[in-house]
């Protein structure tokens, strides 16, 4: 049996995908690996970037499934493995990377593991997430990252270099790189590519592990760097994003609990008007029409 399978989905990010796959067998250590790339992409043609990697197996969407879908699509071309590695394309991964996300994801309770992120500078990305509140998104949107030390019952997005230091259980982080026993993937099933085109997916599916008892390490020891935007970046992108977080709320609470965190998500969006990323999103959350405009359509 295979130690690690590797999923990553592809969109216009071909250039990236050799570095990626080069620091694969440093960051391994001595455990076996395979690689599935999921190329969401049909007018990308990346077969001859990926040829030379005999490790590597390119499986050719029909569309765009979006990243939920690609995920959905990687896992039924997978091989039998101890555990699954979900990559985003435009990441490198520091030697050892993987083998510790193994190490910590394979010891009793925890069943799945997340990195340190650093960005393209070598600086520290806040990954670390709590589970979504209407408090915790009121908080973001007052306060942002102008008040780092505020309660945590207040924020959602983990702040403050002590919290990158040591190891801990978390609710769930930045879907970059998340590695997750194969036996508990087989009992949390597939990503939800119905709901989330893109965005909001791994905060679903670390609920999902949690609801089953499965603990999430976050684990210093295990570093990759991530360039960020690879398949692109855009205002009707932000807009997704915003969106989907209310989709999230909606599929895991009542529709009067989900219209305060709708109202909380304008008020977020109203702050930053100014940009056309945070006029769409006020529009996006309004209107449905104006939603189903969003990259992925109906939902």
């Amino acid at each position: 049996m295979i130690d690690c399978v590797l999923i990553i989905v592809a969109y216009r990010s071909g250039t990236d995908l050799p570095a990626l796959i080069e620091s694969v067998p440093a960051a391994v250590g001595g455990r076996s690996w395979q690689a599935i790339v999921v190329n969401n992409d049909t007018s990308d043609d990346i077969a001859p970037l990926l040829a030379p990697y005999t490790r590597v197996t390119l499986v050719n969407a029909n569309g765009n499934l979006g990243y939920s879908g690609g995920l959905n699509l990687g896992l039924r071309s997978a091989p039998e493995s101890r555990f699954i590695a979900f990559l985003n394309p435009d990441l490198l991964l520091d030697p050892g990377s993987l083998d510790a996300l193994a190490g910590a994801a394979g010891m009793g309770a925890v069943v799945a593991a997340v990195p340190v992120i650093l960005d393209a500078e070598g600086r520290q990305h806040p990954s670390l997430r709590r589970e979504p509140t209407i408090l915790g998104s009121l908080g973001e949107a007052l306060f942002g990252d102008r008040w780092p030390t505020r309660p945590l019952w207040l924020t959602e997005v983990l702040r403050g270099e002590i919290r990158y230091s040591r190891p801990a259980s978390i609710d769930w982080a930045t879907g970059a790189a998340l590695l997750v026993r194969t036996e508990t993937i087989g009992r949390v099933g597939d990503w939800d590519a119905a709901r989330f085109f893109l965005y909001s997916e791994e905060t679903d599916y670390c609920r999902r592990i949690r609801e089953l008892g499965g603990v999430i390490a976050f684990t210093p020891a295990a570093v990759v760097r991530h360039r960020g935007a690879g398949s692109g970046s855009s205002p009707r992108l932000d807009a997704l994003l915003e969106v989907n977080k209310v989709r999230y709320f909606a599929k895991w609470h009542g529709r009067a609990s989900t219209a305060v965190f709708a109202a909380v998500s304008l008020l977020h969006s109203g702050l930053r008007s100014f940009r056309p990323s945070g006029r769409l999103a006020l529009t996006a959350i309004l209107s449905r029409g104006a939603r189903d405009g969003l990259p992925g359509g109906v939902r």
